[in-house]
């Protein structure tokens, strides 16, 4: 009995632990898509920037004309 005790305390306090990790990498995974959206709008020639997001609604069928 005493060793299936401490296996579900293992399982237990194991559980969170991957949780808080898994949303730390997707915290950051976020972090550096936003910067990197940021760094490309920001030096990217308008006319190409425009071109893209035109595409882009015509893709998703968004009206722009």
């Amino acid at each position: 009995m005493k060793n299936m005790t401490k296996v579900t305390a293992i399982q237990t306090t194991a559980a969170p632990h991957t949780k808080v990790s898994s949303d730390v990498v997707a915290i950051a995974f976020a972090a550096l898509m936003g910067v990197g959206l940021l760094f490309v709008g920001g030096f990217v020639q308008a006319s190409a920037l425009h071109d893209v997001a035109h595409d882009q609604r015509h893709a998703i069928a968004f009206p722009c004309h």
